[in-house]
């Protein structure tokens, strides 16, 4: 016999605030990130070169980051016939990202962060002492995506890989995501076969020289000087330095630079506790167990399944043939550093990962590659 289901109030058509205490205790394992973050990181995108003709131009940037996040005072109720009324919360966010070499814009980001509580239609529900959240952004060059996920909380030195150390080739602490590889992906067979999202995204580890003929794309190898054929940042900047901090370990694992800060701090005496935020744009992403070496049989492959996860990318119409993205898979460490003799500090960190398809376009058939757009920052919580 079916059990009975408990009933549920009704959410008003009018819905006043509460005061502060109740608009944060709502917001539950999100409440945290309300307020002004300001700090810095690292950037990594491919894109077009349609001016000088070359199969990619390699962006990379040391950066200064601030992000505001504001909590929506009310609950936004979703209505439904399948299931009762249910109610959300959460909170509006701006971030603002610029060169910290140049001083040069890079990014603008408003966007919405929420919780949802379990479903029965879809059944949806969280794990233990977790929450199910979901991630709506707008970027200004004409996209749009929902990303849905988990928070968890936990404890421990976030980032660093098993053994406390910030060593490529090992997943990042507390992340369901085992890597932010850069390594350009061949959507052609045999990387591709059979793979609903394209290819299998590498592990980290890999590197763009050591995985493909010829040492693929020389952009991505520091060692290969910047030309007007090895189209790279510093070509075109004022000044036109690539900062010395950008190092080839970091180009090919950026997750690494979070690492580095975290075990820093360890050194210092810090303990770490808070909430981890793992989103998706796909319910499955499959991944390369270890580095892949040209001319070595492929490694086998590890699917991340997050069932909770849905939504999606949409591009503007002239994206789709020129910078297609189809992927977005991120984690957000928000995390409470205490020390016996220090003040607690708050500290937001995240690794997201952007697929963006397009050709190469001086290669014969122009076969199609997914180039990955690799963002990492620290962020501290900031007066305001």
């Amino acid at each position: 016999m079916a059990t009975a289901q408990p009933a549920r109030r009704a959410i008003p058509s009018v819905r006043i605030s509460p005061d502060n205490r109740a608009v944060l205790q709502n917001l539950g394992l999100l409440a945290e990130l309300a307020g002004n973050w300001h700090g810095t990181g690292f950037n990594l995108v491919a894109r077009p070169d349609f001016q000088d003709q070359t199969n990619v131009f390699l962006e990379l940037n040391l950066t200064s980051e601030t992000t505001k996040f504001d909590p929506i005072s009310s609950s936004i109720p979703n209505r439904g016939f399948v299931q009762p009324d249910i109610e959300l919360f959460g909170l509006t966010y701006l971030q603002k990202i610029s060169d910290a070499t140049t001083g040069g814009a890079l990014h603008i980001e408003p966007g919405i962060w929420i919780t949802q509580p379990a479903t029965s239609d879809p059944p949806l529900a969280p794990p233990t002492g977790g929450q199910l959240v979901s991630r709506m952004a707008n970027i200004p060059h004409g996209n749009s995506l929902l990303a849905q996920g988990l928070a968890t909380t936990f404890n421990g030195p976030p980032t660093l890989s098993s053994g406390g150390n910030p060593v490529s080739g090992a997943s990042p602490g507390f992340s369901l995501f085992p890597s932010f590889n850069t390594t350009a992906i061949d959507l052609q067979p045999p990387l591709a076969a059979g793979k609903p999202l394209g290819a299998p995204v590498f592990a980290a580890g890999t590197s763009e020289q050591q995985s493909k003929p010829g040492g693929g794309f020389t952009q991505y190898t520091l060692s290969v000087p910047f030309s007007a054929t090895n189209t790279r940042t510093p070509l075109g900047n004022v000044p036109p330095v690539l900062p010395p901090a950008i190092t080839q370990t970091l180009l090919n694992d950026p997750v690494t630079l979070l690492q580095q800060t975290i075990q820093g701090q360890v050194a210092q005496g810090y303990a770490f506790s808070g909430v981890v935020l793992n989103i998706a744009t796909s319910p499955e992403i499959d991944f390369f167990t270890a580095p892949v070496i040209n001319g070595s049989s492929l490694p086998g492959t590890t699917p991340v399944n997050l069932v909770q996860a849905s939504g999606g990318t949409e591009n503007l119409l002239f994206l789709q043939p020129n910078a297609d993205t189809t992927l977005v898979y991120a984690t957000f460490w928000l995390e409470k550093l205490t020390h016996p003799e220090q003040p607690t500090i708050m500290q937001l960190q995240y690794a997201q990962m952007v697929m963006l398809n397009f050709p190469a376009l001086t290669i014969p058939g122009k076969p199609a590659f997914a180039w990955p757009h690799v963002s990492v920052a620290t962020l501290r919580k900031t007066f305001g």
